[in-house]
């Protein structure tokens, strides 16, 4: 991209950015919100209150929570399952059912039949 089209797309990125402003600065609804905010902090200033205090007394259960971070959940380690196939004698030691070797049993044999295969370590 050249310079002067790159010029003219930040631009036009930013004449379209000017107007979004404008029209939230008329908007009535941010107004009132704005309104709001200004009262509040003037409000906590006045009792000396951080937005912390406020919290903890408009909802006391939220404010515990949001000091200590939960415990991430853990899963259970997988079980090793070990399958031992009857016609040639092979094992295979998998936690999981992506196994290779397991998945071409499944396909020669059928699925079923290879978790009948399944012996307990």
């Amino acid at each position: 991209m050249s310079r002067l089209a790159e010029f003219r797309a930040a631009e036009k990125a930013l004449q379209e950015q000017l107007a979004q402003l404008e029209h939230l600065k008329n908007d009535a609804g941010l107004k009132k919100e704005i309104e709001f905010e200004q009262q509040l902090k003037a409000l906590m200033s006045t009792y000396d209150k951080t937005l912390r205090d406020i919290i903890a007394i408009l909802d006391p259960g939220t404010a515990t929570h949001g000091t200590t971070p939960a415990a991430p959940k853990r899963r259970r380690p997988r079980v090793v399952k070990v399958y031992q196939n009857p016609h040639t004698g092979e094992v295979i030691e998998t936690k999981g059912g992506n196994h290779r070797g397991l998945k071409s049993w499944k396909l020669q044999y059928g699925a079923e039949s290879v978790d009948s295969w399944l012996r307990g370590r």
